[in-house]
């Protein structure tokens, strides 16, 4: 950890309405942890070439903005983090700016995917992408949501419990967006 890492003014703290200010090292330890569910200090310090110290800090600053939490663990030194399951304030700008985030990480993911799926083994170069429009109340979108986190329900123990995990399981992006779609907006740039 340098001087700069500790005296950075992006240290404001949470619920200040200040942005977290893009740092790489963040940055690498969020994509780390969309990617493999959750990880000590040391663990990301070891798969991303970084110091423990370094790591440490930064995952105790993304944890201060609310963007991301400890993970459950079995007691000991070790303090697993993982991205934030649940905002405090659903409304909150902490949600949104990590829904945010969320989003250009998943984006990210996917255009890495798409130039690097040739140089994944064989059996991993089919991908399940689909979409659908279906007409849906709001409490029939709430219903699907639901069906979809209890099929999903089997297989989150895996991200903590690695002796859970098959041989030949690797992290998958499962991202599902139901939202209403919307007429688009009248223009209004044609007035007299």
């Amino acid at each position: 950890m340098t001087e700069d890492d500790v005296n950075a003014p992006d240290d404001q703290a949470a619920g200040t309405g200040q942005e977290l200010r893009e740092h790489e090292v963040r940055t690498a330890l969020l994509d780390l942890l969309a990617e493999v569910g959750a990880v000590t200090a040391t663990e990301a310090a070891s798969q991303l070439g970084y110091s423990s110290g370094l790591c440490s800090f930064h995952l105790r600053q993304l944890a201060r903005h609310g963007y991301i939490e400890e993970a459950p663990h079995g007691g000991g030194r070790a303090r697993p983090w993982r991205l934030r399951q649940q905002a405090p304030d659903a409304d909150g700008p902490v949600e949104e700016r990590f829904g945010d985030l969320a989003r250009g990480l998943e984006d990210e993911s996917w255009q890495r995917w798409l130039t690097q799926r040739d140089e994944a083994p064989s059996e991993w170069r089919l991908d399940e992408a689909f979409s659908a429009v279906a007409y849906l109340t709001p409490e029939e979108t709430h219903r699907v949501a639901s069906v979809i986190r209890r099929a999903l329900a089997p297989y989150r123990d895996r991200e903590q419990r690695t002796l859970a995990r098959p041989d030949g399981a690797r992290p998958v992006a499962l991202i599902t967006r139901l939202f209403p779609l919307l007429p688009p907006a009248a223009d209004h740039t044609d007035q007299g």
